[in-house]
């Protein structure tokens, strides 16, 4: 199984994702979420998915939540990720967080299959108030798809603006960015 992350800069455009991993049959089982973006805290409000072809219930199968801009998996919460700060997550790559040395995003992700130099980035992306999105899956050029029909961000064009104002890599001893900061980098890099 290959495991495909998208790194958002809206929870709306994250949330377009999860509809999507939904619809093409991914089960949560296979889906994460983390997401850095104020707005993924909104209440989450139960949404109808379509039946499974058995008649069975989809959002029950599924447990799926989708809220006001949609899409957090049910079970999701506050976590507390050093150098980001609070965001609500939910899925595998909590638990892989939890576990991976000194419960780092970094480690999480590449025990998650990211590549490092990628992790830096997403974990940046996370820090500056986007949403990461990982599905685990053999039909990885359909994750694809679908996160690029879903506006992810392209992590190398990403990579580089962000090298361009002087950024080396995620540090996770660095202090979590403010709400203030949060935007002024953003709009430093055009996100």
């Amino acid at each position: 199984m290959q495991t495909v992350s998208g790194l958002f800069d809206s929870y709306a455009d994250a949330s377009a994702a999860l509809r999507g991993l939904h619809a093409a049959g991914i089960p949560n089982a296979d889906l994460s979420v983390i997401s850095g973006d104020e707005n993924a805290a909104e209440p989450a409000k139960p949404s109808r998915l379509p039946s499974t072809p058995d008649g069975g219930d989809r959002e029950a199968e599924a447990g799926v939540v989708l809220g006001g801009a949609g899409g957090l998996l049910a079970g999701g919460g506050l976590v507390v990720i050093p150098g980001i700060g609070p965001v609500l997550a939910g899925g595998w790559l909590l638990a892989d967080a939890a576990g991976a040395i000194n419960g780092s995003i970094i480690g999480a992700l590449v025990a998650g299959g990211v590549p490092e130099a990628d992790a830096h980035v997403y974990a940046e992306g996370l820090r500056r108030g986007g949403t990461v999105v990982s599905a685990r899956n053999e039909a990885a050029q359909a994750v694809e798809t679908i996160f690029e029909a879903s506006h992810a961000v392209d992590i190398a064009t990403r990579r580089a603006d962000f090298e361009r104002d002087g950024w080396t890599g995620f540090d996770e001893a660095g202090a979590p960015l403010t709400t203030v900061k949060r935007a002024a980098a953003t709009q430093a890099t055009g996100a």
